[in-house]
């Protein structure tokens, strides 16, 4: 990484959008990522382009860029670097061990255009299978119109189709939740219901997740559990919900997954807020199936109002 920040990265294009298939999405205005380039075997500089307004992702208090789109161009820089630097087939499953962000709140000023962004990445820790590869981490620093606007990082799993198959057993076929989610907005200023919820429980400060399968955008193509993207929005939601802020700015993010969240099982959201400092307020989240944690998440959050 070294490296690739003292260099001058290739000039990377926004004007189009990378090929759909290759970051796992069905509608083309879900791919952020519009160009890469390498620089070495392990480094590469991408162009992602974050759209003035988003049916999901839309801007927080009509100020900031939402900051979990950091969360989703990592993850589409994993897949596009796995598939187009490392020669990993399509069809392949990926699954996300862990994910973290932070980023500049100043940087995430909406300023009337869509945020160009360049991306610098760096690929490590690579398990090599054959020509190809079965796991890496990438460490991403994002920039944007030459200023930086936040870094992260990321580890994905690869399993080719038939070893996903014998992984997930019966449950590859496994169907969600029929039962309508009971609704918690997130944003009211934007007066947008989500299809992803927190639903309350007995206990204030336990909630469960049920989502709509339909969704366009968290639910973009078929899956048997889930999504990694989905347990960022409901640590999300509950770090709303335990604040007591219905609109909030997530400055960092901490992730990790540690099992596959089923269709078939209650999932429970359990938050805990801690002290505010100068930086913000620090929410732990886990989320639970059976008494076990299936991904864990540390938030640092601001208020928006």
């Amino acid at each position: 990484m070294a490296q690739l920040l003292e260099s001058s990265p290739a000039m990377v294009l926004f004007d189009r959008t990378v090929d759909r298939a290759l970051v796992h999405r069905s509608a083309v205005s879900e791919v952020l990522l519009t160009d890469w380039r390498s620089v070495s075997e392990l480094d590469f500089t991408l162009g992602a382009q974050w759209p003035r307004g988003h049916s999901f992702y839309p801007p927080i208090a009509e100020r900031w860029h939402d900051p979990v789109l950091m969360a989703e161009t990592i993850r589409q820089a994993g897949l596009l670097i796995a598939h187009s630097a490392f020669g990993v087939p399509l069809g392949t499953q990926f699954m996300m061990g862990d994910l973290t962000f932070e980023v500049d709140p100043h940087a995430l000023a909406c300023n009337g255009r869509p945020a160009e962004l360049s991306l610098m990445v760096t690929a490590g820790e690579l398990r090599r299978r054959g020509p190809t590869i079965s796991a890496m981490r990438i460490h991403v620093h994002v920039m944007r119109d030459g200023r930086p606007l936040g870094t992260g990082n990321g580890v994905l799993g690869c399993a080719s189709a038939a070893a996903y198959r014998r992984l997930r057993g019966e449950r590859i076929g496994a169907v969600p939740d029929s039962r309508p989610p009971l609704p918690v907005r997130r944003r009211w200023s934007a007066g947008t219901g989500l299809r992803t919820w927190c639903s309350p429980t007995g206990d204030i400060h336990t909630w469960m997740v049920r989502s709509e399968t339909g969704h366009p955008v968290l639910f973009d193509h078929q899956v048997d559990h889930l999504p990694g993207m989905v347990l960022v929005e409901a640590m999300r939601q509950a770090a709303c919900l335990t604040t007591g802020w219905p609109e909030l700015l997530v400055t960092a993010l901490d992730s990790r997954f540690e099992k596959y969240a089923e269709f078939d099982r209650p999932c429970l959201v359990r938050a805990e807020k801690g002290r505010a400092t100068l930086d913000g307020t620090p929410v732990r989240v886990l989320l639970e199936q059976n008494g076990a944690t299936v991904a864990e998440g540390r938030l640092l959050v601001r208020s928006t109002g």
